[in-house]
């Protein structure tokens, strides 16, 4: 019981220590220098252009003013309630259009603060009558990107996280980028680091009952193995967490698939099958393609950038010889690679030798392929590598069966026959290539939520390192009594890495890196 006490009266110490001060004031001190709080912002919400609704919000102190003079009131609407009204410009009187308005009473509000919300007609002219009549308020400016979200940030409505998933879901053009982005918007991410952070406050608190109490309570015998097997089972996960293969990154930012193949194999034509359209110039003439070609595509809810590539060969034209270089450089950079070729020049001892052999890898078929440029073994592997034979209806259906026959089913190989003339085979190969993005990029909603920005990867790896130092340091003998205070700042230091992701510690530098590209009205 004694110990207990203890530790409940030193969390508040420690808190007060890992953050250095408090938290929430250093935000506010930072809010009110990075924009004021005295003005309010308005702007348009939804889309320009012609369209059957407009949505144009304002926040801040003069919403309410704003709502009375464009509404004729003389007190606000019921919160949360439509209310049909003409919609006035107050400095001259005139009718600008009918509409609905919408309060939000701070703080029960998306920034925190007081919201105005119009809806009425989408075109351009109502829209530019509306903007002007509440730039004719006093107090009120136009609203810079992402000047909503700052506000509910400030405020406490969102966490910085959820700031960056809301920015994201913005953003998403395919499904399983909008469930990704969705569970991060709703918290799922900053919960987490919440849940590491609560936990490493605690054991710092534990920490610091043994360097303060130690001698007299005699605690530290009970507390500080306990303590280096919790910072130890933390540590795990966090490499857990790390070690996921980018996934989260690459369904956010899309997965870089690279056509790499000789001359004439067909990668063009395989681009423009996958994009619909005649997106690359298809020719019977051999290099046709000089430079990387590039499309953004979503194949089955998941996002892929597709690089067409020059035909690699020899070539004594230095264009051609920059394109061949582009190429193998956007192989190796690529997240997966699709190796095409011309089945019809292949011979049958070729086939039989490599394709019909179970210890064939891709990067062996690549240096067969892509001679006399062979390129490195790491590649093409045989994860991250469909092996495209292009160019079926050359070949006689028999020779077709008896070569898929007799490739055995313990092939490293991804292989796909294919016709891009005809487009038979282009089902199966679409899903062989589902089939490895979702390996790649993971089920957004399963498990714990996947890491989506470098910079949480990088505050992680640090915060991750702190507590690798925290376990060396807990290793040598008698380390209570000659490196307690270090290793206790190893966990501060995990701790405030973990903030600069949720934006509880350390936020003035990454403010303008999230908010950039959001959009204004957002």
């Amino acid at each position: 019981m004694a110990l207990r006490r203890v530790l409940q009266k030193l969390t508040t110490l420690a808190v007060c220590r890992v953050r250095g001060c408090s938290t929430h004031c250093r935000r506010s001190r930072h809010f009110s220098s990075f924009f004021s709080t005295s003005d309010t912002v308005f702007a348009l919400s939804s889309g320009y252009g012609k369209c059957g609704v407009a949505v144009i919000r304002a926040t801040g102190p003069h919403a309410k003013d704003a709502l009375l003079k464009i509404t004729g009131l003389e007190r606000p609407p019921q919160a949360r309630h439509a209310l049909f009204r003409r919609l006035v410009d107050p400095r001259s009187g005139d009718t600008i259009d009918h509409g609905l308005v919408l309060w939000f009473p701070g703080p029960h509000s998306f920034t925190g603060e007081d919201c105005l919300e119009l809806q009425s007609h989408g075109g351009p002219a109502v829209v530019v009558g509306l903007l002007g009549a509440l730039e004719g308020v006093a107090g009120c400016r136009h609203a810079e990107p992402g000047d909503f979200t700052k506000r509910a940030f400030f405020n406490g409505k969102l966490g910085l996280t959820e700031v960056e998933g809301l920015g994201d879901l913005i953003h998403a053009e395919t499904e399983a980028q909008r469930k990704q982005a969705l569970r991060q918007m709703e918290g799922d991410l900053g919960r987490l680091y919440k849940n590491w952070t609560t936990k490493l406050t605690q054991l710092v608190a534990h920490i610091e009952a043994v360097i303060d109490f130690g001698e007299d309570e005699n605690i530290g015998d009970n507390v500080l193995p306990q303590v280096r097997s919790e910072v130890k089972e933390l540590l795990t996960e966090v490499e857990v967490h790390l070690n996921d293969g980018r996934r989260g990154e690459r369904l956010r930012s899309g997965v870089h698939v690279a056509i790499v193949g000789a001359p004439n194999a067909g990668k063009s034509s395989l681009l423009n099958i996958l994009c619909q359209r005649p997106a690359a110039i298809v020719s019977p003439q051999a290099g046709t393609t000089r430079d990387v070609l590039e499309s953004a595509l979503d194949i089955s809810g998941y996002p892929i950038v597709l690089s067409d590539t020059a035909g690699i060969r020899e070539s004594t034209n230095p264009i051609e010889q920059e394109g061949v270089r582009r190429a193998l450089q956007r192989a190796e950079n690529a997240d997966l690679k699709i190796l095409i070729a011309d089945s019809s020049l292949l011979s049958s001892q070729l086939i039989n030798d490599h394709l019909c052999n179970p210890d064939t890898t891709p990067s062996d078929l690549a240096q067969l392929f892509l001679h006399p440029h062979n390129p490195a073994e790491n590649v093409f592997n045989d994860h991250d590598t469909i092996v495209v034979l292009n160019k079926a209806d050359l070949l006689s259906d028999g020779d077709v069966k008896q070569w898929h026959a007799s490739i055995s089913e313990e092939s490293k190989i991804k292989l796909c026959w294919m016709s891009c003339k005809t487009e038979e085979g282009v089902e199966g190969f679409l899903q062989q290539l589902k089939s490895i993005l979702e390996k790649m990029c993971g089920n957004p909603l399963a498990g714990n939520p996947s890491i989506t920005q470098a910079r949480h990867r990088q505050q992680l790896t640090l915060s991750q390192e702190a507590l690798g130092n925290f376990m060396s340091l807990t290793l040598e003998p008698d380390y209570w009594d000659k490196s307690l205070d270090l290793a206790a700042e190893e966990l501060r230091t995990s701790i405030r890495h973990l903030g600069r992701i949720t934006g509880k510690v350390g936020i003035e530098e990454i403010l303008d890196v999230v908010f950039k590209d959001f959009c204004i009205g957002k």
